[in-house]
């Protein structure tokens, strides 16, 4: 994960543009769900387990977003830039209205080249590292290998939760050392 600044056009590191992923995996903007599985991995109970994980990190983080992407997408080398293309060109149609794909954390898996990784939009770069990341996915590696991915997304989103509950302290008691800031929790309908 290289940082950049926000309104950079290219990677100081490789000149990889969002134009050349357009390039890559199409410009048009896609509707998906925040659990895409479209390489089929999860059984229907398993799917449940995985979004209720999902609901719990939003539960605890409202003004976040996790979301999933399974498919094959041929070479490792390209997952991190499907995951900056997808994390900027996705329309999350589940997702409560006033979202930002920039506070938003992707773990995407291709089982076929058996690899996974993890993105995370803009909002949450000064609160995770790509050791972070790393770390999150770590937990999940046997899981995946073994086949039972619902497990290995939950523990990577249990460990994903961990760390970011360790950040939001340390933003409280070292406010300079996070450059960034997450937008407020949106408003929340009551029930009547």
């Amino acid at each position: 994960m290289q940082k950049i600044h926000r309104a950079a056009s290219a990677c100081p590191q490789c000149g990889f543009t969002l134009a050349d992923a357009d390039g890559q995996f199409g410009g048009r903007e896609l509707r998906l769900r925040c659990l895409a599985d479209t390489a089929g991995l999860l059984r229907h109970e398993e799917r449940e387990r995985v979004e209720a994980a999902m609901r719990r990190f939003r539960q605890r983080f409202p003004q976040l977003f996790v979301t999933i992407y399974t498919g094959a997408l041929g070479e490792a080398a390209h997952l991190r830039r499907f995951g900056l293309w997808l994390l900027n060109r996705a329309n999350f149609v589940d997702m409560p209205p006033g979202s930002s794909n920039a506070a938003g954390i992707l773990l995407t898996i291709d089982p076929v080249i058996k690899t996974a990784g993890m993105s995370v939009g803009y909002l949450l770069e000064p609160f995770l590292e790509e050791t972070d990341t790393f770390e999150c996915l770590a937990r999940a590696h046997s899981y995946f290998l073994e086949g039972r991915y619902a497990d290995g997304m939950i523990k990577a989103f249990d460990q994903l939760t961990w760390l970011l509950r360790k950040r939001s302290q340390q933003a409280k008691r070292h406010p300079r050392r996070f450059t960034g800031h997450l937008p407020p929790p949106a408003p929340q309908e009551v029930a009547r």
